[in-house]
């Protein structure tokens, strides 16, 4: 498993007092990816929700965009310091595909093509929060960023807006996802600088 990492230059805090304590601003968008980028058609992708009894809801790419897709201007700050200002996305709100679903549980596990996993609690992905993005700056979600869709939860280090997403599990418990098992904080608030447990 590698590390790609590319285009780290920017101006510390000290220059923007909108950025998170240790951020830096980025000009461009660096790629982060633990392992290969996978390649998947949007007539092979799926979405599903799994809550505590077993039921399944699911997705296809055009049933999700029939749901709707809207703006979203949000700022993104990753765990390795960095962040972007003003950043235009195109999305799903959670909050859409979350108004058929009953559960009990609090927490979920979000999972992506190629096996990735981190876990959010659910009230962070409701309420205007949380997207499934398959736009950024006005062209489909290029795959080294996630696409075709990536989970979007800016208000969290972007490891939690997991790329390639391709479904949640409910869960009763906060279990730790990929990185989260590997050291980085459970939650990952970064004004907080919730970075490493």
């Amino acid at each position: 498993m590698g590390i790609i990492s590319r285009g780290f230059s920017g101006r510390s805090r000290e220059h923007n007092p909108d950025l998170p304590p240790g951020q830096y601003l980025a000009e461009d968008f660096p790629v982060l990816s633990a392992g290969p980028t996978p390649d998947i058609d949007t007539a092979d992708w799926s979405f599903r929700v799994q809550t505590e009894s077993g039921k399944q809801y699911t997705w296809s790419w055009d049933e999700m965009q029939a749901l709707g897709l809207e703006e979203i201007h949000t700022d993104i700050h990753c765990v390795t310091r960095w962040s972007k200002l003003g950043t235009s996305w195109r999305g799903i709100s959670l909050d859409k595909i979350f108004a058929g679903i009953e559960t009990e549980n609090a927490y979920v596990m979000a999972h992506s093509y190629g096996g990735y996993t981190t876990n959010v609690p659910l009230e962070d992905l409701l309420d205007g929060k949380a997207w499934i993005a398959t736009e950024y700056d006005g062209e489909p979600l290029d795959p080294e960023h996630g696409g075709p869709a990536r989970l979007l939860v800016p208000h969290l280090y972007f490891w939690k807006s997991a790329k390639w997403v391709n479904g949640l599990r409910m869960m009763e418990t906060d279990d730790p996802g990929f990185w989260e098992q590997n050291g980085y904080h459970l939650y990952g608030d970064p004004w907080l600088e919730q970075r490493y447990w």
